[in-house]
């Protein structure tokens, strides 16, 4: 049975998901380009950009009535969580040691 409503008025079908995850994807490409001094905003639309991905398979895997892609979102949300960790952690020795979270001042720390 397909998960996704697909009679009546008000149906969500899987293009409605598919729009949602590229128009989350965009956001994060946006912030990304558009702001490139603060590494947390940077860090903030990757993980936008995951969570898109994430969407996408979870809205095929439904359709498709197979759960690999559901799986595959828990690994994705793993990976990104150890990511988001990691460079979090990078950032607050960064700033301890610069005062600063600036991108500009990273070309500093090369030897």
């Amino acid at each position: 049975m397909n998960a996704l409503p697909t009679e009546g008025a008000f149906a969500i079908g899987l293009s409605h998901f598919l729009t949602v995850g590229a128009i989350l994807f965009t956001i994060g490409i946006f912030g990304i380009f558009l702001n490139r001094k603060n590494l947390i905003i940077i860090m903030m639309s990757i993980e936008l950009m995951l969570l898109a991905v994430n969407v996408n398979l979870v809205a095929f895997s439904s359709y498709l009535n197979d759960l690999v892609g559901q799986v595959f979102t828990m690994l994705v949300l793993t990976v990104a969580a150890a990511e988001a960790a990691i460079g979090l952690a990078i950032v607050v020795v960064f700033y301890r040691n610069r005062r600063s979270i600036e991108v500009e001042d990273i070309n500093q720390l090369k030897g």
